[in-house]
């Protein structure tokens, strides 16, 4: 897709890349409005100069004002940020409830199904939430983002009223799987690129609230899933998490909002062009391959412990300790990411997370199991409120949607194999060793590709800001 300039450079520097892109732009302004090309034209062929006229330019001189004038604060700033964690919260926090579902489904509802059946339900909803990065990132980029995320709250809210009838198990896929997954994927997707709208020195904080809201989330919605289970019912249960959506959503409807006008966009719904940035490129790789490996604790933790003999009533705490924790990842992270820079910030904290899966299997007692939760959920929580970060410093304010919505879309791959591929080998193992050498794996190689991505943007330079 086209850039606002004629001379769409997607550059890699946190700040030397925005400074050389808006020097680009002014570029063409002038050139636009004399009729006779510069040097910068002549350098970069004069078929960018056939992608805009004389009646663009008044489009992109008042997009380049307001990309010139970022607010990086401010009441209706923050109140993006409130929206956005919101949404996080009513998406997020949602499907971070399934280990509740899973466990209430095989006793109650399908008592004859496998498991490893059950579990598909949640992996499929776990996954779709990224999958549709592809079609709202386009859409955010040509203007569209009120309208997506409304009718998709109230869809998804529709599917988790739906979900307190369903008694078959291609219904439960239908409604808490399909739809659900989708719906969070419509309304979370463009919560991370329109920061970029509004926040540049402060984006790292801003993202890190944000990512809070999914840790609040997943600490609020598993504890009230299972007590509401035991005391109303599944059905009644169901509904009121509805009714949380519905408070979440309205806020984040109300709030969340683009600032910048869309620019000249190509007429495409789809550019390769974008992959012509290894550093992004590479940094999607990166993404594709932690998913493999990133949720597999959070996702047996409790398992485990059952495993090593600990009571089921404790270890049900363990995932919300886990998410309880990330909160505090999410937020110190992104405040550090501000100063150093989110590629340095994720390497080291993306490192922890890989030594202690590894270190996971071999936990035996509840202080074992509460420090691996506290620690890892604080490293993974680094890791994904920054999981968009890196990507917004390589584009520019007209192709932010597409560029993470298509990052969004690849690693969705790994978050559906992820974990059934640790479910297949603890099942073929019969323990947790495995599981956690596999896993650990995935996030080392990961840490590697992120390094490979700072290098790219830093240029080969050892240090810097990244």
């Amino acid at each position: 897709m086209s850039t606002a300039g004629p001379d769409p450079r997607i550059l890699t520097h946190a700040d030397a890349g925005e400074q050389e892109t808006e020097k680009q732009i002014h570029a063409d302004e002038l050139t636009i409005h004399d009729g006779s090309p510069d040097a910068s034209h002549e350098k970069n062929g004069a078929s960018d100069k056939e992608d805009f006229d004389k009646e663009d330019a008044p489009v992109e001189e008042v997009t380049q004002a307001h990309v010139d004038d970022i607010p990086d604060g401010g009441l209706r700033a923050w109140l993006v940020v409130v929206g956005g964690a919101f949404g996080a919260f009513a998406t997020f926090g949602y499907v971070n409830a399934w280990g509740v579902f899973q466990a209430y489904y095989e006793e109650t509802v399908m008592p004859t199904t496998s498991p490893s059946t059950i579990a598909w339900i949640g992996s499929v909803e776990y996954a779709l939430i990224f999958v549709p990065g592809l079609v709202t990132g386009r859409l955010f980029d040509m203007g569209y983002i009120k309208l997506p995320v409304t009718v998709a709250s109230a869809l998804l809210i529709t599917s988790t009223f739906l979900t307190a009838e369903c008694k078959e198990y291609w219904q439960f896929i239908l409604c808490q799987g399909i739809l659900a997954g989708v719906m969070c994927g419509i309304i979370f997707g463009p919560m991370m690129g329109v920061i970029a709208h509004w926040f540049k020195r402060r984006r790292g904080i801003a993202l890190g609230m944000i990512a809070g809201g999914s840790s609040i989330g997943g600490t609020i919605f598993p504890i009230a899933a299972r007590h509401l289970i035991q005391d109303v019912g599944f059905k009644w249960t169901m509904r009121i998490l509805g009714f949380i959506q519905l408070f979440a959503l309205t806020i984040t409807c109300l709030t969340v909002d683009r600032r910048v006008p869309p620019g000249n966009i190509s007429k495409k719904f789809f550019d390769l062009s974008i992959f012509k940035n290894r550093a992004y490129c590479t940094f999607c790789i990166a993404n594709l391959v932690s998913f493999l490996g990133l949720y597999t604790v959070l996702t047996y933790i409790d398992v485990s412990a059952v495993h090593a003999g600990l009571d089921p009533n404790f270890t049900y705490y363990l995932v919300a300790i886990a998410n309880a924790a990330s909160g505090f990842g999410r937020l110190g992270g992104g405040y550090y990411a501000d100063r150093f820079g989110p590629l340095n910030i994720m390497i080291p904290s993306t490192t922890f997370a890989a030594a202690l899966t590894y270190a996971w299997p071999f936990a035996k007692t509840k202080a074992d199991f509460i420090v691996i939760a506290i620690i890892y959920g604080i490293c993974s929580g680094v890791y994904v409120s920054l999981l968009m970060a890196p990507i917004m410093s390589m584009g520019n304010h007209h192709n932010i949607g597409i560029m993470t919505g298509v990052s969004q879309t690849i690693l969705a791959g790994g978050a559906l194999a992820g974990p059934p591929i640790s479910g297949a080998i603890n099942a073929s193992t019969g323990g947790f060793q495995s599981v956690g050498y596999y896993a650990g794996s995935m996030v080392i190689v990961a840490v590697g590709f992120i390094i490979a991505t700072r290098q790219l943007v830093l240029k080969g330079s050892i240090y810097g800001k990244a």
